[in-house]
């Protein structure tokens, strides 16, 4: 709910799975869930349907995952972090290539110097052959990065219920794509935003105060969103 330029970080995020498509959201909530309630409430304002879990126990990326199996209906769900900002087109793209391409897993990745932040994305012929979580600074051989974008079958609910807890004590997405890659050989077809393409990762304090200082990125966000 920080703000930025006026509005919630959340809002920009929302405003952009509105405009691929997406009408029903469920947001993973903790501490201080009442600043997000009582600010989007059901979603009617932005003509949405929004549900809120709570995530009680901090127990990972792919704990709060495995929370929205129970209002999940469909065979397949979008994922996104929200701390991420990227311009809205690539969520549309994403759904559009599940839907010409019959993909069961997609995963977006970013181009950076170095990976050591996020994790180091490996890929042959536009699909997943590894990902290693948070690589050692200057170590990663790969320039992608994981951008915290999904689509992902129903089926890694089961894989994320069998895994147990990484050294940081948590479940962690990142096993769970490595696990069905390895184990369960699922093919997670790999979309590369461009080099020059605007992602604002806000989890960064340093990222976020030079995106306050400057505005201009918001016209990245809705550029080529006309179509």
């Amino acid at each position: 709910m920080i703000r930025i330029h006026g509005k919630p970080l959340l809002e920009y995020i929302i405003k952009g799975l509105i405009y691929a498509g997406f009408k029903n959201l469920v947001i993973i909530v903790g501490y201080q869930k009442e600043q997000i309630i009582n600010y989007f409430k059901d979603g009617n304002e932005w003509g949405i349907n929004i549900e809120y879990l709570e995530q009680k126990v901090l127990n990972g990326t792919g704990g709060a995952v495995v929370l929205c199996e129970k209002l999940i209906q469909d065979p397949h769900f979008f994922l996104t972090w929200g701390d991420i900002i990227v311009p809205y087109k690539i969520y549309k793209d994403v759904l559009e290539i599940f839907k010409e391409e019959n993909q069961d897993f997609i995963l977006v990745s970013n181009y950076t110097t170095d990976p050591y932040r996020g994790g180091a994305i490996y890929c042959e012929n536009n699909y997943l052959v590894d990902i290693i979580e948070k690589p050692p600074i200057g170590k990663s051989k790969s320039n992608l990065n994981n951008c915290g974008i999904f689509i992902f079958s129903s089926e890694i609910f089961e894989v994320l219920k069998t895994l147990k807890p990484s050294i940081r004590g948590e479940i962690e997405l990142t096993d769970a794509v490595k696990a069905g890659i390895n184990l369960r050989k699922w093919k997670i077809r790999v979309i590369k935003m461009k080099k020059n393409q605007f992602r604002g990762d806000f989890g960064d304090k340093s990222t976020y105060e030079k995106l306050c200082e400057n505005s201009n990125w918001l016209n990245e966000l809705s550029n080529n969103t006309k179509d």
